[in-house]
């Protein structure tokens, strides 16, 4: 059984993070001209509109799963008008590039507030790197779980993006390929994608065996870039 509190902060953190990167979708989509989710309030950091359409996602997975392992496993989703995608398929595109471009801007923030404890002596560049501690506080007390938490920010926004931005079905960056195919093309994916929904699951195997292999070079890359001078390996 995960430990209580570090689980908690693990929840937490996957609760908004999750929440604004659906949040995003639906932003993108209203501002492309699809209303969907607007209509359905997940156009909001508020996580209760979000919970409601993926109360299993959202809450009793993650919640079972970092309970049992310390780390919270779900999902969430953002409606949208397929009709909507098929006319406006760079939109559609845009649209699911948010949901993991807002997970980055995540990234950036917690980087830089890591980066400004680091230079201030606050925090120092830990002895080795992991995902629940790319940053070390000098003292205990506050900063010691300010540093605990900065680190979760930072390495679960890091996985979300990367895992959505895989171009396979039913992530994020399958929906983003028509940005690099003609009308043509384009069409003729979209109706593929979704006259094929085996490849859904099929997709899901692909990104559980790819994952790894993209994202340990990917975290120590940006943890190499807060500290310089210092080599994680």
């Amino acid at each position: 059984m995960a430990d209580p509190a570090s689980s908690l902060v693990f929840y937490s953190v996957f609760l908004f993070s999750t929440t604004v990167h659906e949040a995003a979708h639906a932003w993108a989509a209203k501002l492309g001209g699809d209303l969907t989710a607007y209509h359905g309030g997940q156009v909001s950091l508020d996580p209760r509109p979000h919970i409601k359409r993926e109360p299993f996602g959202m809450v009793i997975l993650p919640v079972i799963s970092v309970l049992i392992s310390g780390w919270p496993f779900g999902f969430a989703s953002a409606p949208y008008d397929p009709r909507w995608a098929l006319q406006y398929p760079k939109r559609a595109a845009w649209m699911a590039l948010a949901g993991p471009g807002a997970n980055l801007l995540l990234v950036l923030i917690a980087g830089a507030l890591i980066r400004l404890g680091f230079t201030t002596g606050v925090f120092t560049a830990p002895e080795s790197v992991r995902f629940s501690a790319v940053a070390t506080a000098t003292g205990e007390g506050l900063w010691h779980g300010t540093a605990f938490m900065l680190s979760i920010f930072f390495s679960l926004n890091l996985a979300l993006a990367a895992l959505n931005l895989l171009p396979v079905p039913p992530l994020d960056g399958s929906a983003a390929v028509p940005l690099f195919l003609t009308a043509a093309a384009t069409k003729k994916y979209q109706l593929f994608l979704w006259g094929q929904p085996a490849f859904r699951f099929i997709g899901l195997l692909l990104a559980w065996q790819l994952f790894d292999k993209v994202f340990g070079p990917l975290f120590l890359f940006t943890v190499n870039l807060l500290y310089p001078g210092v080599s994680y390996h």
